[in-house]
């Protein structure tokens, strides 16, 4: 009789032997892959969160000087410079200066910029005066049509192409957080654009929607159910959750945190540097996890070349989901020891 063909889900890694976590080595459509240390150019930086983990994205008024350049030392897997919410209106288009030259420092981790809505009068200046090398991405608030964000992707490669950026180079995440953003949140990602992850405001939403914005968050329940879902269904990469903004409840941000992960998020936003250890710490693998996931990717493997595909480990039956999960533990650990220098 026929040994079945093995079960691989679509966009499926597979894992071979481990070795060493600092260089593992991935099988990909059959193929061995091993994932070396990205280039520290910033045009050069691979978006994948497989390269670069983005656990954490902190945000920067773009009009404090001191605070941008604080920020750029910090251990953020990404910061953003805010020209948006962050600058009061007099001060928009003189920050935009600012922010432009603060994308020629050394940074940490990658460095983007909130712009302004689309419907208002500045963004379109914003993105004019912010795209430029030293740019990873730029982060678009308050989208709610798959038209808008075709056009700020359109006006994107046009800045690429004129400032001599290859193709696609500045990465876009657009902020859902309306209810037509929600709603529209499939449409959204059905646009054909250059967006590989998307980030969830929750702020904005609950003004929108009128609720109140418990400690809890039970409330955000659907809304993060439903972009993590689009996601998924759109190919992309896990979303980005929203701020914590009470500042003297780090137990609140770490609960809102590990919700998050629950969810299917990567990553949560941070309004101050206090956040962002807690919030690195929720969204990196612990050592636990680690270990368990070490053992049932050896035990799937002898288990295979036995001729089995289910077994059971501390009591637990392990089958395909449950080694799949592994793996993205152990890819996802491997990316931040190495992107730590570990």
């Amino acid at each position: 009789m026929a040994t079945p063909a093995r079960r691989r889900l679509p966009n499926q890694v597979s894992l071979a032997p481990l070795g060493t976590l600092r260089t593992p080595v991935f099988l990909v459509a059959g193929k061995p892959f091993i994932v070396s240390a990205a280039g520290k150019d910033t045009q050069d930086r691979a978006m994948d969160t497989s390269i670069h983990p983005l656990r954490s994205f902190l945000f920067a008024p773009g009009n404090h000087a001191r605070r941008v350049e604080k920020a750029l030392t910090l251990d953020a897997d990404a910061v953003i410079l805010d020209l948006e919410d962050a600058v009061a209106i007099a001060e928009k288009p003189a920050t935009r200066a600012v922010v432009a030259a603060a994308l020629e420092q050394p940074r940490q981790g990658l460095l983007y910029v909130r712009v302004n809505a689309i419907d208002t009068e500045f963004c379109h200046g914003d993105l004019v005066a912010v795209v430029q090398r030293g740019l990873d991405g730029i982060v678009l608030p308050k989208v709610e049509s798959a038209a808008g964000l075709a056009t700020i992707d359109w006006l994107l490669a046009q800045l690429e192409r004129d400032r001599g950026l290859p193709p696609g180079a500045i990465d876009l995440i657009p902020i859902i957080e309306t209810a037509r953003g929600v709603q529209q949140i499939d449409a959204i990602l059905a646009a054909g654009t250059r967006v590989r992850r998307v980030a969830f405001g929750a702020g904005d939403f609950t003004l929108d929607v009128g609720m109140a914005w418990s400690r809890g968050e039970a409330e955000l329940a659907h809304a993060r159910a439903a972009i993590v879902t689009a996601s998924r269904a759109s190919g992309i990469d896990a979303p980005l959750d929203t701020v914590w903004v009470d500042l003297s409840d780090p137990e609140g941000l770490e609960a809102s945190a590990r919700t998050a992960l629950q969810y299917g998020f990567q990553g949560k936003m941070c309004i101050h540097p206090d956040q962002i250890a807690v919030v690195n710490r929720v969204f990196t693998p612990s050592d636990a996890e680690v270990a368990f996931a070490e053992r049932v990717a050896a035990a799937f493997a002898a288990a295979e070349a036995a001729g089995s595909a289910s077994i059971q480990l501390d009591g637990k039956f392990i089958d395909y989901p449950i080694v799949y999960r592994a793996q993205r533990v152990l890819q996802r650990v491997a990316a931040i020891r190495r992107q730590e220098g570990r």
